[in-house]
């Protein structure tokens, strides 16, 4: 059963403010176990998406089924990061899916309001992969905040499901940039 609760993920007592980074052949990534999580939906505004993200097999899930009844319409796992080098020219994410389509929302040092970040959009499959979205297709969820993202001004990561009714299934096993 899919609960409406907030749930905390990641080490049980222990809150991993700089995770341990691994150099890839293209890319920096952190396992998504290594940090802490916390799920959020739009049950905070009124909203009646209902959601759960779990650990799961060094993977973080979230699964639930959003709604756009009663002006909602997200579930959502994010982790806190301390910015990201300024040289980074991507975020990267390890992911899997229902085939279905999913976002990255960033928050910023800039990104004062609840309903504020920058967005980007990806796809998935049944199998683990790689996505790379350059900084420079995340964009401004309002006309209040720079349309440049700065990778050393990120504050969150979020894996979202987002903006139409739909069942969400959606895994990230890393994250990084590159």
């Amino acid at each position: 059963m899919i609960g409406r609760r907030a749930a905390m993920l990641g080490a049980a007592a222990v809150l991993l403010s700089r995770p341990t980074a691994t150099r890839g052949e293209t890319a920096t990534m952190i396992p998504a176990a290594d940090a802490s999580w916390s799920y959020l939906a739009d049950t905070v505004m009124g909203g009646v998406s209902e959601g759960v993200a779990e650990a799961e097999g060094g993977a973080v899930r979230l699964r639930g089924t959003v709604s756009t009844e009663n002006r909602g319409g997200f579930i959502q796992v994010r982790t806190s990061v301390n910015g990201l080098p300024d040289d980074a020219r991507a975020l990267v994410v390890r992911v899997r899916g229902n085939g279905e389509p999913y976002f990255i929302h960033l928050r910023t040092t800039r990104t004062r309001l609840p309903w504020q970040y920058y967005q980007a959009q990806f796809d998935t499959s049944s199998d683990w992969r790689d996505v790379t979205l350059p900084f420079t297709e995340f964009h401004p969820s309002g006309g209040l905040l720079p349309g440049t993202l700065r990778p050393g001004d990120i504050r969150s990561i979020g894996l979202v499901a987002y903006g139409r009714d739909h069942v969400a299934d959606v895994s990230i096993a890393a994250f990084g940039w590159s």
